[in-house]
């Protein structure tokens, strides 16, 4: 089993300080094994899967099976009984709570309404991914950009096993887990909206090309959008508007936030077939920024691009701080990073790429390996 200490100690703090803590992230990340760590470190622990009809129905009246209760209280799949957090608010503000909840959810307009309404300066939201760089062994780099972050897909026994359940993951997300979450979506069409972000992952979003496509009007490819990202297959980058006389782009980048999933929407079975298909590039510097965003988890973040071509892959501002994604041997220093680093007036840029070795390009430019120890910001 591969240790997530990093989230484990994430949820042990927030609800050190808190009475409500929430883990959400995509269906099949880990949030119930994490969650289950709890439970075997001693001490006086409860779980309740609301997935388990029986646990359902036992907790139909949620005050008098809670309410008694000490220790820590696990809530798995909290979304399906929306009407459990305003129980929450009222035992968590007890005047001497001798409980204190996790609650592990899949996102959905539910989960987090309620959470931002009922539980509003209680709760402590902590967000999950799969498996990251930081993780896993230094020689199994490629394995996770090929496989993904799910555990259940990259720890597979071969490329083959773990294709087919990426492959069943997007089946059963597409025909169940849309509609269960709370999304009013045709399987069928939400399937072909994937499949078709799927081709634009690491491009400008343009709502009227793809609804055009789709035969569907902005405004509903736009909804698509937003449940995708909602449910954390999608990531949308927002773009950096600074007042330098130029035309910025104003619209965000798109990315499929898991790399094996995009393998899969895109038919890549293997290693041979990555390396010999377009997106190749594209594939290296989504998985990249998933990498870098995980960790610098908590700052802003947004690409900065201009219309003549010059572009900063992302951008933290509040750090001043820079990063050029490169899948190249040996980058070198362009015409693009000098612009950015006048344009954002930036302390430090950052060229990451897949070598081996971290060497100056410039003064503030640095090349720095992927698989390395990444930079703080401040």
């Amino acid at each position: 089993m591969i240790a997530r200490s990093r989230y484990f100690d994430a949820a042990r703090i927030a609800l050190s300080r808190n009475p409500v803590a929430a883990l959400i992230g995509p269906r099949q990340c880990g949030k119930t094994t994490l969650a289950r760590q709890f439970l075997d470190g001693g001490g006086s622990a409860h779980y309740f899967d609301l997935e388990d009809p029986s646990v359902a129905q036992a907790l139909e009246d949620p005050m008098s099976t809670l309410a008694p209760l000490r220790g820590l209280i696990i809530i798995d799949e909290a979304q399906r009984q929306p009407g459990i957090f305003p129980v929450l608010r009222v035992l968590a503000d007890r005047a001497a709570p001798a409980a204190r909840f996790l609650i592990l959810g899949s996102a959905s307009p539910d989960l987090t309404r309620q959470a931002s309404e009922s539980l509003a300066g209680r709760v402590e939201i902590i967000e999950m991914s799969g498996f990251g760089l930081s993780e896993i062994a230094g020689a199994e780099q490629h394995q996770l950009w090929m496989r993904g972050g799910f555990p259940r897909s990259f720890l597979a026994p071969d490329e083959a096993a773990s294709y087919e359940w990426r492959r069943q993951f997007i089946r059963t997300f597409v025909e169940r887990d849309i509609a269960q979450l709370g999304f009013r979506i045709a399987s069928m069409a939400i399937s072909r909206f994937w499949t078709m972000l799927s081709h634009y992952h690491g491009q400008i979003w343009n709502g009227s090309e793809i609804a055009a496509s789709l035969g569907v009007n902005p405004q509903t490819a736009r909804n698509y959008l937003d449940a995708l990202e909602q449910t954390f297959m999608v990531r949308r980058l927002p773009p950096w508007y600074v007042n330098v006389g130029k035309r910025l782009v104003k619209s965000p980048k798109i990315y499929l936030r898991d790399s094996g999933l995009l393998h899969t929407l895109q038919g890549i079975r293997d290693m041979d077939a990555l390396v010999a298909h377009p997106k190749l590039g594209a594939s290296w510097e989504g998985f990249a920024l998933e990498v870098l965003l995980q960790n610098y988890a908590g700052e802003d973040a947004y690409f900065y691009a201009i219309h003549s071509g010059s572009e900063l892959d992302l951008y933290f501002p509040a750090a001043s701080v820079g990063f050029e994604i490169k899948r190249q041997d040996a980058p070198k220093r362009t015409r693009s990073m000098d612009i950015a680093l006048q344009d954002l007036d930036l302390k430090q840029l950052y060229v990451v790429y897949p070598g081996q070795q971290s060497y100056a390009l410039a003064e503030q430019i640095q090349a720095l390996p992927l698989s390395g120890e990444l930079p703080a910001l401040h």
